[in-house]
């Protein structure tokens, strides 16, 4: 301001006083007697001018005295806070998928030896993922040579940030989780139903920190169970129970005693310790019972039981479980006939697994590459029903993972494993397989 703020009050107040009109009893001249109440009343409206532009100039000040960046913070806190709540609500179903092929070369095969291995389409899948007024959607199908397959399909709900509830086509949880594995074989588990299993049921899932709780029930196995209205029960991703084996039978001939497992409760309990800032160590324990159901009545029961551990540890990983299950039918068994990538196989009905697995990942940056994953994973299932042989199965590889390309290197080793050369319930040798995987994610 060029004019000081009092002078300009004094002028104002004056030109004030000059200038009111009087009223019209007053529109004579004033007695010479009033001529101090004027005055009075003069010094009265500057001293509120005064004390209006002291106002101001605070006002000014602390304006002056507030940082231009942290009113513009403010502002942008704001607008952020309103924008992340407006995404936090912002619905939309989100399309993915894959498209994966593989080279391999089979030691069991003499054909595929002869022509120095092959070279195949594995599957292409589509997956949905999202949510549409606060109601989440989880789906994926998986397209292979020779069938398709729901892999999971469930709708959710999320009560808090940490609870969660699923119904639908969902993962049973059991064991280590999301696998018990870093190949792309899996482990033992995974062929006899328990690792990586889908049915369909409801499930809730605590995902706290320290404490993982995951709850579900289960109806029936992801195909509709004994009776579903799928043709080929083994026209599926998961290893399904659909029957039960007689002495004699084949171990991959269609059953003749179709069976379906039912009414299962499962739950896994994890819990998190933090040694240090880049270690974490996940030991829990997982459980399950259920019903086995034939077409018109209850033909027995199973269980499953086991104990687990996943430790991070900066760049290494280890994996440890050991685990139990049991299907008793009425009358006895001791091989189960499952289904699963359109054939019949068997497992015994009641046996231990084992497994223990490390691995080793390296961030690089070659070009569009930015991590190799060493691993060793060991799996064995043994003490099996029926005084079958054991079974075991040792990977060694490599992930690479470079942009959307995924691709896995194995080199396996085994006896008595599916995809291997063998069976769960046979008897044969050790064999080798040499497997490249590799899937473009999207």
């Amino acid at each position: 301001m060029t004019i000081k703020p009092l002078a300009c009050a004094i002028a104002l107040g004056l030109a004030a006083s000059l200038t009111a009109p009087l009223h019209a009893a007053e529109a004579q001249v004033a007695p010479a007697t009033d001529a101090s109440a004027q005055m009075a009343a003069m010094q009265a409206q500057i001293d509120a001018l005064q004390h209006q532009l002291d106002a101001m100039r605070q006002q000014q000040a602390a304006a002056a005295a507030m940082p231009v960046d942290s009113a513009t913070e403010s502002v942008a806190a704001a607008e952020e806070s309103r924008q992340s709540a407006a995404e936090a609500h912002e619905d939309g179903i989100k399309l993915g998928g894959a498209v994966r092929f593989q080279y391999s070369r089979e030691g069991y095969s003499e054909g595929n030896r002869k022509r120095r291995g092959d070279m195949d389409f594995d599957i292409f899948r589509l997956d949905l993922d999202g949510s549409i007024g606060d109601v989440e959607l989880s789906a994926q199908y998986r397209w292979f040579q020779y069938m398709g397959a729901i892999h999971h399909a469930w709708v959710g709900y999320k009560f808090t940030e940490q609870d969660e509830g699923q119904l639908g086509i969902t993962r049973v949880p059991f064991g280590n989780q999301p696998f018990d594995s870093h190949s792309y074989f899996f482990s033992s588990n995974y062929y006899l139903g328990l690792e990586d299993a889908y049915q369909m049921g409801a499930l809730y899932v605590h995902s706290g920190d320290p404490w993982n709780v995951q709850l579900g029930f289960f109806k029936n196995d992801s195909m509709g169970g004994v009776d579903g209205f799928v043709s080929n029960r083994a026209d599926s991703y998961t290893y399904n129970v659909v029957g039960y084996r007689e002495p004699g039978e084949g171990g991959g001939d269609d059953p003749l005693h179709p069976i379906g497992v039912a009414d299962t409760a499962v739950a896994r309990v994890g819990y998190t310790f933090h040694p240090a800032d880049d270690a974490a160590i996940e030991v829990g324990v997982s459980a399950l019972r259920g019903s086995l159901e034939g077409s018109v009545a209850r033909a027995g029961d199973y269980d499953a039981e086991a104990l687990h551990a996943n430790a991070n540890l900066g760049r290494w990983n280890l994996q440890l479980q050991a685990a139990r299950y049991a299907y008793q039918i009425n009358g006895g068994a001791d091989r189960i006939a499952v289904g699963a990538y359109d054939f019949y196989d068997s497992i015994a009905a009641r046996a231990r697994s084992w497994t223990g697995n490390l691995a080793y990942t390296w961030p690089v940056s070659w070009g569009p590459v930015t991590a190799l994953t060493f691993y060793n994973d060991y799996s064995m299932v043994n003490r099996k029903s029926g005084g079958l042989p054991h079974t075991w199965m040792n990977i060694t590889g490599m992930s690479v993972a470079a942009g959307g390309l995924f691709t896995y290197f194995d080199f396996v080793t085994a006896r008595n494993q599916p995809f291997i050369g063998g069976s769960m319930v046979g008897d044969g040798e050790v064999e080798h397989r040499f497997n490249i995987n590799f899937g473009y994610y999207f």
